[in-house]
């Protein structure tokens, strides 16, 4: 199921298979952003519409962002992978010097340009996605065949966690550590090596759970949320109260209470649970399926362009799935109580400009790989093609 648009006389084609599911997630999230938010910005700007507005604004700009980005050849963003690492990692770097990084909540992850805020972490999960395809591209068999082809990247991601880190920012540096991971495994690499990096990943994690009060703390109101209920395991009991207020078919849009001021970071992290609340199990369980849907349809791209021989946007594409899903992932287990609290935005729904940007850039490098297939299965043989239907 395809169409095309005419864009400076070249053909792009559309997946609107994956264009729907899209549309779907950013218009149930922006619906859901606009009822979670009304109060906040009455209560900080005396205007109601304070954050839905900018709401709107971030989507306008992550479309206009995102035609940009589907016009630009892979093969550009190819070559361009190991330059774009290093003004990552320059990005990171930034926004810990004082001045420039804008702290938010105790932590330092912003950079202000015009008026906005933009998450740096946002831009390097995209960056980290790109360098890791061009990279097992590049390196394939090394990464089958050497312990050093596998490690040599994740030093480079090791920075990266570490720069994190600082800010501190636990869950991206966990986000970026599963993209580099999956890429490599899925290239490849050799199940034992795979596993015995996932072990020390591990380790090292708890370890900075173990020895930093505040993570240690998430962890233990996760655990029992209701022994601090007005503490430490505030937000997490409120997120469950949303949950049982919602049942099965909710309490009717704009009518949730938990989001009035009980619920903090209603309209960024924790939309899920307003979800729960307004719109009921139904509603989860449609945002469930509509990112399953998305994966399923990423997962389809990668395979075909794997098939197509074209592995740097094949890997791309796997990459782009590992980060949606992960993400989806941890923010509903948290917003559900089966993890403990991290800071990770719902893709294409919570509030933010930077991530909605990036994420609507990171759909558009996914509608290109998908067009660049379509249009090599054009240039094959009839009869050989068969591979490349969507």
């Amino acid at each position: 199921m395809n169409d095309k648009f005419i864009i400076q006389k070249k053909s792009f084609h559309v997946d609107l298979y994956l264009l729907l599911i899209c549309t779907s997630l950013l218009i149930i999230g922006y619906v859901m952003v606009v009822s979670a938010s009304l109060h906040l910005g009455e209560k900080a700007t005396n205007n109601s519409m304070y954050y839905p507005i900018r709401q709107f604004i971030h989507i306008v700009v992550g479309i206009i962002v995102a035609f940009g980005i589907a016009l630009v050849p892979l093969k550009i963003w190819e070559k361009l992978g190991s330059w774009m690492f290093i003004a990552g990692l320059a990005l990171l770097v930034f926004v810990l010097i004082p001045g420039i990084g804008v702290k938010v909540n105790g932590s330092i992850r912003w950079i202000g340009l015009g008026g906005f805020r933009v998450q740096v972490s946002e831009i390097v999960k995209f960056i980290s996605v790109v360098y890791m395809a061009g990279y097992v591209t590049r390196h394939q068999e090394h990464v089958r065949e050497s312990t050093y082809g596998l490690v040599k990247p994740l030093l480079l991601f090791s920075v990266a966690c570490l720069l994190l880190l600082l800010e501190p920012d636990f869950g991206s540096s966990i986000v970026i550590l599963t993209i580099a991971m999956g890429v490599m495994y899925l290239s490849g690499a050799r199940l034992w090596q795979f596993l015995t990096l996932i072990a020390i990943i591990a380790i090292l994690a708890m370890l900075l759970v173990y020895f930093s009060p505040y993570r240690w703390a998430r962890v233990t109101a996760f655990i029992n949320p209701w022994a601090d209920a007005q503490d430490t395991g505030f937000q997490l009991v409120h997120a469950l109260i949303s949950f049982g207020r919602g049942e099965l078919f909710g309490v009717g849009l704009g009518s949730g209470i938990q989001k009035l001021f009980y619920l903090p970071e209603a309209h960024t992290d924790f939309l899920f649970s307003v979800i729960a609340e307004e719109l009921g199990l139904l509603g989860v369980l449609i945002i469930i399926c509509l990112f399953t849907l998305l994966l399923c349809r990423t997962f389809a791209i990668a395979s075909k362009a794997e098939q197509a021989g074209e592995k740097f946007s094949a890997f791309v594409a796997y990459g782009l799935g590992i980060w949606f899903g992960f993400q989806a992932f941890i923010n509903m287990g948290v917003n559900m109580g089966i993890l403990p609290t991290k800071g990770l935005t719902l893709p294409l729904m919570s509030y933010g400009g930077g991530s909605m940007v990036i994420m609507c850039a990171a759909m558009a490098l996914l509608f290109r790989i998908h067009s660049e297939i379509i249009e090599k299965q054009k240039s094959v043989p009839s009869g050989r093609s068969e591979w490349i239907n969507a």
